[in-house]
C-alpha cells in the first residue's frame, strides 16, 4: 500500500535519508530501528507528508501523495513526541478529533485497555507522561484505519500497559493491517515484528526477517545483531523471493 522509491533528505548540510526505498505493500508489522539520527523519525514524517524529500517519491495504493491529503485518513499515526493542550482534557481533546475525523470510533475499547477511565475529565497538564502516552495511543488506535504507524509507541508505558499494547498490535496485524513501528525495545520487536528495517547514517543497512537478520549475523539474538551492525557496518545480503540476493550497505 505504501511505497518509498529513492527518497533523499537534506537539512543544509545534513544528509539524513540517502537514497532510501522500501516497499511496505504487504500486512503485517514493519519495526523500523537504528540508533538516534539514522532517519527513522524523519522517513516516518516523509510518509506522512509532513516532511517534503528533496528527491524521489512515495505512492500510496500505486499514486503519488505529493500534493495530496486525504491518504491520511486511512493512516493511524502515533508521534514520537505528542504536544497536548495542556488546558484540556482527554475526554475534550477526544470530541476534538471526533469532530475533525467522524464519530466512528472504538475509544472505549482503549479507554478500558489503558486504564484511563479515570483520567479522563484530568487536564492534560497533571497527567503523568505514561497516562499521556496511553491518551497518545488511544488517539492513534481508537479509528479503524488500514495502516497503523507508531513512533517509539512504548515510551512511558508500565508493563500491563506495555503487554495490553503488544496483545493490541498482534491482533490488529491479524486483521489484515500494515504496521509500521520504531522502537528502541529490542524484546518489543522479537515478539511482535514480521520484518526489519535497519537504517543507519540514513541508509538502509538490512531489511528482511528477524530470523534472518540473527542468521547472518550469528547473534543470539537481536540485540546482539544489532550491535554487530553497528561495530562492523558491513552489508548484509539479503535474499528475495525470486531467489536474487542485494547487498545492503
Amino acid at each position: 500500500m505504501i511505497k518509498v522509491q529513492n527518497i533523499h533528505k537534506q537539512f543544509k548540510t545534513n544528509k539524513v535519508l540517502r537514497d532510501i526505498s522500501i516497499d511496505f505493500g504487504a500486512p503485517g508489522i514493519t519495526s523500523v530501528l537504528g540508533p538516534n539520527g539514522s532517519g527513522k523519525t524523519t522517513l516516518l514524517k516523509c510518509i506522512l507528508g509532513l516532511i517534503i524529500p528533496n528527491k524521489g517519491d512515495i505512492l500510496f495504493d500505486g499514486v503519488s501523495i505529493k500534493n495530496k491529503h486525504l491518504y491520511r485518513n486511512q493512516i493511524g499515526h502515533l508521534p514520537q513526541i505528542a504536544r497536548f493542550p495542556e488546558n484540556l482534557t482527554p475526554t475534550q481533546i477526544i470530541h476534538m478529533i471526533k469532530d475533525l475525523r467522524g464519530n466512528n470510533t472504538s475509544e472505549d475499547k482503549y479507554i478500558e485497555m489503558f486504564n484511563l477511565k479515570g483520567e479522563l475529565h484530568k487536564k492534560m497538564n497533571t497527567l503523568s507522561g505514561g497516562n499521556k502516552q496511553k491518551v497518545n495511543l488511544l488517539l492513534t488506535l481508537m479509528y479503524d484505519t488500514p495502516i497503523i504507524i507508531l513512533d517509539e509507541p512504548s515510551t512511558g508505558l508500565d508493563p500491563v500497559a506495555l503487554l495490553n499494547l503488544k496483545k493490541e498490535l498482534i491482533w490488529q496485524r491479524n486483521q489484515g493491517k500494515q504496521i509500521i513501528v520504531t522502537t528502541h525495545i529490542m524484546p518489543l520487536v522479537e515478539e511482535i515484528a514480521d520484518r526489519i528495517v535497519f537504517l543507519l547514517d540514513g541508509k538502509i543497512y538490512y531489511d528482511g526477517s528477524l530470523e534472518s537478520l540473527i542468521s547472518q549475523r550469528k547473534s543470539k539474538n537481536l540485540e546482539h545483531a544489532i550491535a554487530s551492525i553497528l561495530q562492523n557496518k558491513a552489508p548484509i545480503e539479503v535474499e528475495l523471493e525470486n531467489n536474487l540476493k542485494i547487498n545492503y550497505a
